[in-house]
């Protein structure tokens, strides 16, 4: 039975009223479905216990079988029609706070709710109790045997009755629970009987009192001696196959009463082996059960944070750098020697932008720079290792190892001069590119560090970034990083003068794509470049 009530909080169901000014903490349809439920669950099994009372007991030698029958029918039919009314007013007061009743945190209506089901059994207890008493004393006159045999068939099918109903009740408030579970999931030892307890509380209901049922007609034929063979088989396979069935939907009730929040929290931890971290569980049990699916929340909430700690600290140090970092452990200062590619870009003319020009414009313009440069980078398996201002450090081949470091440094700045000047014809940048050996590790210290290189590349591509500001294409590589590239990167570069760059001793031969060489070039040129 799928019940549709809307997901609406305690306070909202707190402000139904009744007719008579009591609060409900259960909306309608709960309502109905609960009274539905438990009606005819008690009826059904009050029918059963009539007629097994009536015509498959032995009810031992009585004047006249046919009255006590017809006068246990009457009484049957006398209490059932009081006794469905009274239990729905009793079991409806049992989620209705009084009229001005102070309720601190909702505390109460909280209570009411996960403890709803039984407090339903409690009331259906009471009356199953009093039927039991009331057909003892009426048969009580006819038979003693008679009495004691029907007010234990009755007493019995009451437990047994009882249990069904608790199993259903529980399931139909499964939402309602939810609800109030929301604000506040279930606490360690202060929730509802824990699983072992249910579970044998289930085993002595749906198995233990049919059998008990049993033997008691087997020891009441013992003793009294006048139950026929043929009578005796019936009577064993009639409550034998009473027993059989409501065993197995307590029992099945009660699995499912268990495997339904495991199950739950099992989908929702194939959802996040597949990356799916927003998946979540609706908490609706109040014992262990309750605690491990919003345990389970709990842990998928701390997934989803350190995945968004995880994202934001690779965008500011560079995502291969956090799952080095996330790997390596623990925080270790210095570095390795690494064959890097190493890229610089600069833009041109930026103070005098930043002068003329209000904050925010120059904001959003070097963010759409910085945005063509991340790509191109990435794309080209190299990170930014910091910006500085209106300038950018690019290194290729650190943290993680790479096949042509120089090759994609190369690559990267061809496609990035390209798409400077047709992304953003206002913008002018230097693009410099070395490659080289360099110190590739953490710098600082075990408070405070960041993962960065050191070397001489680095020093080179930004010299040659403030000189290729000068020239045709706004980009210089060194012939070194040409020599160590690929040979299929290094074809598309033209080699050039030799010069020595601001603040080096040595000199650095200069190299630029090949559809920004010179097509006339000076001779001595020529002879110094060769």
């Amino acid at each position: 039975m799928r019940l549709s009530i809307r997901p609406i909080g305690l306070d909202s169901m707190l402000m139904a009223r009744s007719r008579r000014g009591r609060r409900w903490v259960i909306d309608w349809p709960a309502r109905f479905a609960l009274a539905v439920v438990v009606v005819f669950a008690n009826l059904g099994g009050a029918v059963v216990v009539f007629a097994l009372a009536a015509w498959v007991l032995p009810e031992g030698p009585l004047v006249d079988p046919g009255r006590v029958r017809t006068l246990n029918l009457l009484a049957f039919a006398v209490y059932m029609a009081l006794a469905v009314p009274i239990g729905l007013l009793w079991g409806a007061r049992r989620f209705r706070l009084r009229p001005g009743e102070a309720d601190p945190e909702q505390r109460r209506a909280r209570r009411m709710v996960l403890y709803g089901p039984l407090r339903l059994v409690t009331v259906q207890g009471v009356l199953w109790a009093l039927a039991a008493t009331v057909f003892a004393l009426v048969n009580l006159p006819y038979s003693l045997r008679l009495a004691a045999s029907v007010a234990e068939t009755i007493v019995l099918g009451g437990i047994t009755t009882c249990a069904l109903a608790y199993l259903l009740s529980e399931r139909i408030l499964r939402r309602t629970a939810a609800e109030v579970l929301a604000a506040r999931p279930p606490q360690p030892g202060r929730g509802l009987p824990g699983i072992v307890v249910r579970s044998l509380l289930f085993w002595a209901l749906g198995t233990g009192v049919p059998v008990v049922g049993l033997m008691a007609m087997a020891v009441t034929a013992l003793v009294h001696g006048d139950v026929p063979p043929a009578r005796l088989a019936v009577i064993m396979l009639v409550l034998g196959g009473i027993a059989l069935g409501a065993g197995l939907l307590v029992t099945v009730g009660a699995a499912r009463a268990v495997a339904d929040p495991v199950n739950a929290v099992r989908r929702g931890m194939r959802k996040v082996q597949h990356g799916e971290l927003d998946a979540t569980v609706t908490v609706y049990d109040g014992t262990e059960l309750g605690q491990l699916q919003s345990g389970f929340n709990t842990m998928v909430a701390g997934l989803r944070e350190r995945e968004r700690i995880h994202d934001l600290f690779g965008r500011h140090v560079g995502r291969d750098v956090a799952r080095a970092a996330a790997a390596a452990g623990e925080v270790r200062l210095g570095g390795e020697v690494r064959r890097v590619g190493v890229l610089f870009v600069d833009l041109v003319g930026s103070t005098p932008l930043t002068a003329e020009q209000p904050p925010e414009e120059v904001v959003a313009l070097l963010n759409r720079f910085f945005g063509v440069v991340v790509e191109v980078v990435e794309e080209h398996d190299g990170w930014i290792n910091k910006f500085e201002g209106d300038a950018a450090l690019a290194v290729f081949g650190a943290p993680v190892d790479g096949t042509d470091p120089a090759g994609c440094a190369l690559a990267a700045g061809r496609v990035l001069a390209a798409r400077l000047a047709a992304e953003l014809p206002d913008v002018t940048a230097g693009i410099g590119i070395s490659a080289g050996d360099a110190v590739a590790g953490n710098v600082g210290d075990v408070r405070r560090y960041e993962y960065t290189v050191i070397g001489d590349p680095v020093n080179e591509a930004a010299r040659l970034t403030e000189l290729a500001k000068t020239v045709p294409g706004r980009v210089l590589a060194a012939a070194d990083a040409v020599a160590m590239a690929g040979t299929e990167e290094a074809a598309r570069w033209e080699l050039g003068d030799t010069t020595v760059l601001r603040g080096r001793t040595a000199a650095t031969r200069l190299a630029v794509p090949q559809e920004h060489a010179r097509p006339e070039r000076d001779e001595s040129a020529t002879s110094a470049a060769r």
